[in-house]
């Protein structure tokens, strides 16, 4: 689930990057690479733990299920935490600039 999810928010950000005009300005190339990183993870992890467990891997309880779950949502929002970081440094259009600049 974790590896489906990071997929999953990896083309929505890549399609609204390949698909936004101003994708320079909100860095929105960052975002996508973290998702894609993440998802390049998971499915390294997915290839080792098949080679583990072959076709047990496909049988999981419910509740590992809901936590792996959980893990790729908390994965997706650390990712668009830490490019809300990362936009907020650059400050692409000078906001914080234009704000500290006045006082």
């Amino acid at each position: 689930m974790t590896l489906l999810i990071t997929v999953i928010a990896a083309i929505i950000a890549t399609t609204v990057w390949y698909a936004n005009e101003k994708r320079d300005t909100y860095k929105l190339g960052t975002l996508s690479l973290i998702y894609w990183g993440a998802s390049l993870m998971w499915l390294m992890d997915f290839v080792f733990e098949y080679a583990e467990l072959k076709t047990e891997y496909f049988n999981q309880a419910i509740g590992d299920m809901i936590n792996d779950s959980v893990l790729g949502v908390t994965v997706v929002a650390i990712g668009l935490i830490a490019w809300l970081v990362i936009l907020l440094i650059k400050d692409p259009k000078g906001v914080f600039k234009k704000k500290f600049a006045k006082k």
